[in-house]
C-alpha cells in the first residue's frame, strides 16, 4: 500500500509503516492542485492541517482507502463524502489529550494567581501585592462541555484538587468517576469555571456568544482549548469588560485560518482581537494546547497503530480476525456505589492492606506470557451516573482482546450495547448489558500506560 505523506512528523511514523510492509513517499511542498493530479496513485494518504481535504480533492483520489489526521478532530476533512467513498478516516486524540489538559490547566492557574499581569509588572519594576492577590481554585465547581478524550484527560487533572467537576456532552452517560454528567441548564447554574473541548461544527459554530454567556448565574472563568469559531470574540470582550466573564485563557482564537498555521485571513488586525490581547486577564497561546515534546510522538504512534490494527502487514486488505483472536481474557475491574469513597478506601487501607490511592486500588499480575497486566478496584459515589443506564449499585470490567471485533459480534447476537467505543491511552473502552441489567464495562487494555 503506497502511503502520501503530506505533512512532516515524528520519524518513527514512517519508519514502523515501512518496517510493517507499507510504502512511504513525501510531499510537503506541492500546491493542493498539484497533489490532486497524482493522489490516484495512492491508497493512504497521511496529514495534519496542509489544507482542507474537499469533494474535489476526494473525487480525484480514485484508490483512497484511508486519511489519517495526526491530530484530534476531522474538521479539515469533508467527512460525509469520504465515507461514502468507503474511505476511512483516522484522528488520534489520545495522542495529545494529556498535553492539552495540562495546557487548560496551566491557563486557568495563570488566571487565577494574575501571573501574566504580575510579571509584566515586576520586569517594569513595580512591586504589586495586593492588586496581585489571587483566587485559589478549592472549592470552585469547573464545568466541562465536551467530555471525549479532552474533557475527560482534564477532569481527570482536576481530581487533586477539592472542586466538584460537572460535565455536559451530547452524548449520553458519558460522566464517570471524575466528572458528573449534568444537563446544561445544570452547568449554568453552578458553573465557576467553563472549559471547552468540543469540536467545531455546525451545532458548535459560534456556540458561546451574548446570549449563552448570559445563561450563566455567576461570572465565571472560561478557557477554550478546542476550536477559536466556537466563540464569539465582540462578545467575549464584552462579557469581559462587564465582568460576567472574569478572565479567559485561549489557545485558539476565531481568526485562525482552517489550517491553523496562521492567524488571519486577511491582514486587518479585528477591533474585538485588538482589544482582547490588551486585556491583563485574558492569556493567549498560538493553537498549542496539544504541541508538546511528548504529544508529537504520541500522536505519530497513535496513527501507527491504527493504520496497523486496520490493515495486515501486507497493507492491502483490512485486516479480518478469527474468532478465537477476540473474547474476554480476564477481570479488568470491579466498581461498586458507596455514601463515602474515602472513607470506605481508608476503611480498606487500614484493615486489609490495600495500597489505596484516590482512584482505589490497581492490582498487578502477570499474565502466561509474563507480560504485566492490572485489575482495578474503585468505589464510586453512590449519586454517579457512570454505571447507567444499569440500576445495580456495581459495574464489572472485562479485559478483553480486539474489543471492536468483540462488539460487532455482539451487536450480531443482539445483545445491548450502551454508547460508542472511547479510546484513550490506557485503551479502549466498550460499555454492555447482560440480561440482568447488569452494566458490563468491556476494556482492550494499555497496561504499558499506568507504568
Amino acid at each position: 500500500m503506497k502511503i502520501l505523506h503530506l505533512d512532516k512528523n515524528h520519524p518513527l511514523l514512517q519508519d514502523q509503516l515501512a518496517a510493517a510492509g507499507f510504502q512511504n513517499e513525501e510531499d510537503y511542498t506541492s500546491s493542493k492542485k498539484e497533489i490532486e493530479a497524482k493522489i490516484a496513485l495512492y491508497e493512504g494518504i497521511v496529514i495534519r492541517s496542509r489544507f482542507e481535504i474537499d469533494k474535489t480533492f476526494l473525487a480525484a483520489a480514485k484508490n483512497l482507502k484511508f486519511i489519517a489526521r495526526v491530530g484530534a478532530g476531522l474538521e479539515s476533512i469533508e467527512t460525509a463524502y469520504a465515507e461514502s467513498k468507503n474511505i476511512t478516516l483516522i484522528a488520534a486524540p489520545e495522542g495529545n489529550s494529556n498535553a492539552v489538559s495540562e495546557h487548560a490547566l496551566g491557563m486557568l492557574l495563570n488566571l487565577f494567581n494574575k501571573l501574566k499581569q504580575a510579571d509584566n509588572e515586576v520586569k517594569n519594576g513595580l512591586w504589586n501585592r495586593e492588586s496581585n492577590r489571587g483566587v485559589e481554585l478549592d472549592g470552585k465547581t469547573v464545568g466541562i462541555i465536551g467530555y471525549g478524550n479532552m474533557g475527560k484527560a482534564f477532569a481527570k487533572k482536576l481530581r487533586g484538587f477539592e472542586v466538584d467537576t460537572l460535565c455536559y456532552d451530547v452524548k449520553e452517560n458519558v460522566g464517570d468517576q471524575n466528572a458528573k454528567q449534568v444537563p446544561l441548564q445544570e452547568l449554568f447554574e453552578k458553573t465557576d469555571v467553563l472549559s471547552l473541548h468540543i469540536p467545531w461544527d455546525e451545532t458548535t459554530d459560534k456556540m458561546v456568544n451574548a446570549q449563552f454567556i448570559s445563561k450563566f448565574k455567576k461570572s465565571f472563568w472560561l478557557l477554550n482549548t478546542a476550536r477559536g469559531k466556537c466563540i464569539v470574540t465582540t462578545d467575549l470582550v464584552a462579557a469581559l469588560k462587564s465582568g460576567k466573564i472574569l478572565g479567559a485563557g485561549l489557545d485558539v482564537l476565531e481568526y485562525e485560518k482552517n489550517s491553523f498555521e496562521s492567524l488571519f485571513t486577511t491582514n486587518d488586525l479585528p477591533k474585538a482581537l485588538e482589544e482582547l490581547i490588551q486585556m491583563d486577564n485574558v492569556v493567549l497561546s498560538p493553537h498549542i494546547a496539544g504541541w508538546t515534546v511528548e504529544s508529537k510522538e504520541k500522536l505519530a504512534q497513535v496513527i501507527v497503530d491504527k493504520i496497523k490494527n486496520l490493515y495486515g502487514l501486507s497493507g492491502n486488505e483490512k485486516r479480518l480476525l478469527p474468532a478465537q483472536e477476540f473474547g474476554v481474557s480476564g477481570l479488568g475491574g470491579f466498581f461498586f456505589k458507596t455514601k463515602d469513597p474515602d472513607a470506605i478506601k481508608s476503611w480498606y487501607k487500614k484493615h486489609l492492606g490495600m495500597n489505596t490511592d484516590q482512584y482505589g486500588w490497581t492490582f498487578w499480575w502477570k499474565d502466561r506470557d509474563g507480560n504485566d497486566c492490572s485489575t482495578q478496584w474503585s468505589p464510586f459515589k453512590d449519586d454517579t451516573s457512570y454505571f447507567a443506564p444499569s440500576e445495580k449499585p456495581f459495574m464489572m470490567n472485562m479485559r478483553v482482546k480486539n474489543l471492536d471485533k468483540l462488539l460487532e459480534q455482539l451487536k450480531v447476537e443482539g445483545i445491548t450495547v450502551v454508547g460508542n467505543v472511547e479510546e484513550f491511552s490506557y485503551g479502549k473502552f466498550g460499555w454492555i448489558l447482560d440480561p440482568e441489567g447488569n452494566k458490563i464495562e468491556l476494556w482492550e487494555p494499555n497496561d504499558r500506560a499506568f507504568l
